[in-house]
């Protein structure tokens, strides 16, 4: 009864709270976050035991696993292949400019020597600080370090067991355990944890908590992290840093990015009716986020390139996940990909870098994306389909000084009305026709660069 009315008496107080906690003005923010916006390509890292059993990232959960049970699986991680720089090189080569490694996943095991927990990666035999090592590796190529941090834990002994997705929340004993569990140890286990991540590993460019769920039965938020007191924290040790949206302190503004998970919002994210930094987290293949063996379900080349420009065109970022395996390996099938995104970028990273969605005087023609560098003054068509000898564009009738190909520079003619032999398009319009080879050039998707008047 007592640890009821504590949690009443917290979520009251949350309420009471809801004053912004973030004091900085709208143009500090926009400084401090200037870089992320400009990167717009991520690299997302899940890799923990999850991968032995190579079933899913929540494995533990999907099938009702004992703590005792998943433990296990730490007597036999030893990922003799592993190889941060390989990791990392593969990342900037793909383009991605910023990395977010899972320090700890749900299953509340440390990919990191912490003084806090036994349950860690120092103490299996591989024996060495696996997130040591990324961070060193991703920085020596010069990519931003992002750090995943689950404040769910089933391994915490003060972790309710009462929850709608803990891995023994049918198991009578250790629900019964419940009553006996200290919230405030919990509490300060999390915030001593995120202290030693932001504390020891250097600069941290990018935090990315999960995640909150009050709404569910049983489910936890703000009350149940402390999320406040966390916040003035994260804030405190590294001021710069950049804080995803799942402290559950949106209405209190602790938070500057929004996000959507494995879905392309329909337009650009708005909160409270006006537009905010958002990023999609995307996996390459189904919903497993880890190591998932069996799982073929792979998008292609084309799909995720065209994720990426898609993202950016509603001035969003691109967060995309490889989940190595137990000993240490990115797969073939995401390694292709992030091959084949390379040969894309190589040619056409401007399109993408610095860059946004397009103003809304620019309509897109048919089978295309836009998106926009306000600094450049430039304007790109990424054309999905490629059409037969021209792309028309409405409304750019001497807005445009001119136009090329991304991917070999060379220049293509532009008609106006007066100019085309267009029977369709009426007399008053302001449109532009641009002729364009027949055959598709030799890229996954074509780009037309558009240097605006």
């Amino acid at each position: 009864m007592r640890k009821i009315i504590y949690l009443v008496l917290l979520n009251l107080v949350s309420v009471q709270l809801s004053a912004q906690i973030n004091q900085e003005t709208k143009s500090e923010k926009v400084e401090r976050m200037q870089w992320w916006t400009e990167a717009r390509f991520g690299m997302f890292i899940h890799w923990g035991l999850y991968a032995l059993p190579a079933r899913h990232e929540w494995v533990m959960s999907n099938e009702n696993m004992s703590k005792k049970r998943y433990e296990k699986y730490a007597n036999y991680f030893n990922p003799d292949l592993y190889d941060p720089t390989e990791w990392a090189q593969l990342a900037k080569k793909a383009g991605m400019k910023y990395v977010v490694f899972t320090a700890k996943h749900h299953d509340g095991f440390s990919m990191y020597d912490s003084k806090y927990t036994d349950y860690k990666v120092t103490n299996t035999p591989f024996g060495r600080d696996a997130m040591k090592e990324l961070i060193d590796a991703f920085r020596a190529e010069g990519i931003r370090i992002g750090l995943y941090y689950s404040l769910i834990d089933w391994h915490h002994p003060d972790f309710l067991v009462k929850d709608p997705i803990h891995p023994e929340r049918n198991n009578k004993k250790e629900l019964a355990k419940d009553s006996n569990r200290n919230l405030q140890n919990f509490q300060k286990y999390l915030k001593n944890q995120l202290t030693e991540i932001l504390t020891n590993y250097g600069k941290i460019d990018i935090l990315f908590t999960d995640f909150s769920y009050p709404h569910r039965e049983n489910g936890k938020g703000k009350a149940y992290w402390n999320s406040e007191d966390l916040y003035g924290q994260i804030r405190k040790l590294q001021p710069q840093i950049i804080i995803n949206d799942r402290l559950d302190l949106k209405e209190e503004g602790g938070w500057d990015f929004m996000t959507p998970e494995q879905f392309m919002p329909k337009e650009w994210v708005t909160y409270e009716g006006k537009k905010v930094s958002w990023e999609t987290c995307q996996t390459f293949s189904g919903y497993s986020w880890g190591y998932h063996r069996n799982d073929r379900s792979w998008k292609s080349s084309e799909q995720t390139i065209v994720m990426l420009i898609e993202t950016v065109s509603k001035g969003g970022n691109l967060l995309l996940n490889v989940g190595p395996t137990a000993r240490g390996i990115i797969q073939n099938e995401a390694v292709e990909r992030l091959e084949a995104t390379h040969q894309w970028m190589k040619f056409h990273s401007r399109a993408i870098y610095g860059c946004t969605a397009a103003p809304e005087q620019f309509e897109k023609p048919d089978n295309c994306l836009l998106t926009f560098n306000p600094k450049t003054n430039r304007l790109y068509v990424h054309v999905l389909e490629w059409p037969f000898k021209t792309i028309y564009l409405p409304g750019l009738e001497g807005k445009v000084a001119y136009a090329q190909l991304l991917n070999d520079g060379s220049e293509l003619k532009l008609k106006t009305k007066k100019g085309a032999w267009l029977d369709d398009i009426k007399e008053d319009d302001s449109g532009l026709t641009i002729t364009i080879p027949v055959a598709k050039p030799e890229v996954e998707i074509p780009v037309i660069e558009i240097f605006l008047k």
